[in-house]
């Protein structure tokens, strides 16, 4: 029986306002959560890398949390499709606490990076599960007029994630407990609210159906994604034609024939059915996803560490420096999802995001040590702009391509490749950074000792008495050593701001050096981004919601074909069936906004079950077989 809680959706499937807000409460806990994490961890991140000797395995912590995240992430899709997504939304919320108390132990970099991994595996199912609910209860249109709640979440998290990460990684102890170590264990108590919330107003309607668990799916995916995402990362250092490297790329690529095998075995019950690739608008989504993804998230990642590196900014002062940008990513949201609601259409502005971002790529490549901070954070509000722009359309693209019962793994399929994207951007961007970082800084060096001013710095007294760190600098370049005595800045960075200013220049302009590097990446990845984009269709935005469409597809199955009797021929029983899911995905995609001319593949199935030939073709209203 159908649940009579006020959250609960009435027998048409449309929920009322009210009930829409009741729901979205619940679901802004788990996502702030989330949310909230991200932006603490991404601002302490130099601090506690400093703190456990290795900023240059940083990318091990994020890296470990976005494999998790990504593999997890179809998972609870898939599984949400077939059991409903309360028990699955609140087992994220569940994992997610335990890896942060886990979180709060560690000793070495790796150490960190496991229980983020741990961390992660929760994460995957609170963003993509809640999209998904929204999917179900929201429709497309009308999502723009409610996703204000979502950016108030992701606007608040911003403004107080980089205060509380600031905070805590700038205080060495909290009642005996290092301060960045804080920023794990305050998620327990969040994450309590959170679960209390989402059992308190999340009641939706689901008929279990029966389907098979892709447990093989499931299992070659991991053995597909984690080599090849550990080469990404650690290909320079070991060599790209190395043992090591060679065994990753075997392993990763069997691993991804073997996924794909499984999926086209499991056929619907598969983690992410092959058939939706043949769907243009799911393949162009999806793409693009992946593509921007590696893009946005290592430009991402970069900028706070420009911030806090070169420019010498506090992690509370970095984080707030960032505002121009979440103000963009606001500004544009709102604005494209009012456009959206009105108009229908979305491809558009996407076009116009991916080439905002672009461009600010292009520009930050063009940054020195040097640069006005103003400019920076004018570049970095209009990336903003661009994000705003990118990240829903593509979602709600996909979402409107497939049947109401598979909101669940179509939105875990476009956060899945964004996120895989990401994953790979993260890896490959800080790899290119840590691995140029040495030459840079030798170069800067070189540059600096034809300087006058450094040459006079050098010989200042007052610049060797500045601190131990400086005398034993000036002494090096002396000796004909240069820099090497610093010793591995990538590992430990806090020396910059142990050395006379005069003498730590050269490092600052070394670090932009490099990072530059990976700005002009993430320039190029996101122009790939606009040529892919170019060919996605005008897809047109429903104003019915995935639980309306399943109600009416419902209706349209109760009044149906009726059932063969036993001595039915085996060619009708064929026909039978296919006609049967021909009303299935007919009302599926009416109900959804689309049109009998998407229908394709439904007849493609017909032709192949070796039906009258005369019905070849799209379905029609105006073709005379079909009457």
């Amino acid at each position: 029986m159908a649940s009579t809680t006020p959250a609960s959706p009435a027998a048409s499937g449309e929920l009322s306002h009210k009930q829409i807000v009741t729901i979205i409460l619940g679901l802004m806990a788990g996502m702030f959560l989330a949310a909230l994490d991200q932006n603490v961890v991404g601002t302490a991140i130099k601090t506690i890398a400093d703190d456990l000797h290795g900023l240059d395995q940083q990318v091990w912590v994020t890296t470990a949390y976005l494999i998790t995240s990504t593999i997890s992430t179809p998972i609870y899709g898939k599984l949400s499709d077939i059991y409903g997504r309360k028990r699955f939304y609140l087992a994220a919320i569940t994992i997610f606490v335990a890896g942060s108390l886990l979180c709060t132990i560690p000793q070495t970099m790796y150490q960190l990076a496991g229980a983020r991994a741990v961390q992660g595996l929760g994460a995957g199912g609170l963003m993509s599960l809640a999209l998904a609910i929204i999917g179900d209860v929201v429709p497309p249109r009308e999502r723009a007029k409610y996703q204000g709640y979502f950016l108030a979440v992701f606007g608040t998290s911003s403004v107080i994630g980089p205060v509380l990460g600031g905070f805590f990684a700038e205080r060495d102890s909290i009642l005996g407990l290092a301060g960045w170590r804080w920023i794990f264990f305050m998620n327990v108590p969040i994450g309590l609210i959170a679960f209390a919330a989402v059992m308190a107003t999340l009641h939706l309607n689901h008929t279990p159906r029966k389907a098979r668990i892709d447990w093989a799916g499931a299992t070659t995916i991991i053995v597909g994604l984690v080599p090849l995402l550990l080469v990404a990362e650690q290909g320079r250092t070991w060599g790209w034609t190395s043992a090591a490297s060679l065994a990753c790329f075997a392993i990763g690529l069997a691993g991804i024939a073997a996924f794909i095998w499984s999926e086209a075995r499991a056929g619907d019950d598969a983690l992410i059915p092959l058939r939706i690739f043949r769907n243009r608008t799911i393949v162009i989504s999806l793409t693009g996803g992946f593509v921007i993804g590696a893009g946005m998230f290592g430009g991402m990642m970069s900028i706070p560490l420009y911030l806090q590196i070169v420019h010498g900014s506090s992690p509370t002062t970095s984080g707030l420096q960032m505002l121009p940008m979440v103000v963009g990513m606001m500004l544009a949201s709102i604005v494209s999802g009012q456009l959206m609601s009105k108009t229908g259409r979305i491809k558009i502005f996407p076009l116009i995001g991916v080439t905002l971002m672009t461009i600010v790529l292009f520009a930050l490549s063009r940054i020195t040590a040097d640069s006005s901070l103003t400019w920076v954070m004018t570049l970095m509000f209009f990336f903003g702009l661009g994000l705003g722009n990118t990240m829903q359309p593509l979602t709600l693209a996909v979402q409107a391509a497939v049947e109401p019962r598979e909101m669940g793994m179509a939105t875990s399929s476009a956060t899945f490749f964004r996120q895989i994207g990401g994953t790979l951007g993260v890896a490959i961007f800080l790899s290119v950074l840590f691995n140029s970082l040495g030459d840079s800084i030798k170069d800067a060096f070189t540059s600096a000792a034809k300087d006058p001013s450094f040459l006079a710095a050098l010989r200042d007294p007052a610049v060797s008495a500045y601190s131990p760190e400086s005398a034993g600098l000036v002494k090096g370049m002396a000796s004909g050593q240069g820099a090497s005595g610093l010793g591995n800045v990538g590992a430990d960075s806090s020396i910059i701001d142990k050395l006379h200013p005069a003498l730590s220049h050269p490092i600052k302009a070394g670090f932009a050096t490099s990072m530059d590097h990976v700005f002009l990446l993430g320039a190029i990845v996101c122009g790939i981004g606009v040529l892919v984009l170019a060919f996605l269709p005008n897809v047109v935005l429903s104003n019915q919601s995935a639980q309306a469409a399943m109600a009416a597809q419902r209706a349209k199955s109760d009044r149906g074909l009726l059932p063969l009797g036993d001595d039915a021929s085996e060619s009708d029983k064929r026909l039978h069936d296919s006609l049967e899911k021909f009303l299935l995905d007919a009302a599926a995609f009416e109900t959804g906004g689309h049109t009998f001319d998407e229908l394709q593949d439904t007849w493609d199935h017909l032709e192949d079950h070796q039906l009258d030939p005369h019905r070849k073709g799209r379905h029609r209203a105006s073709d005379p077989a079909t009457h």
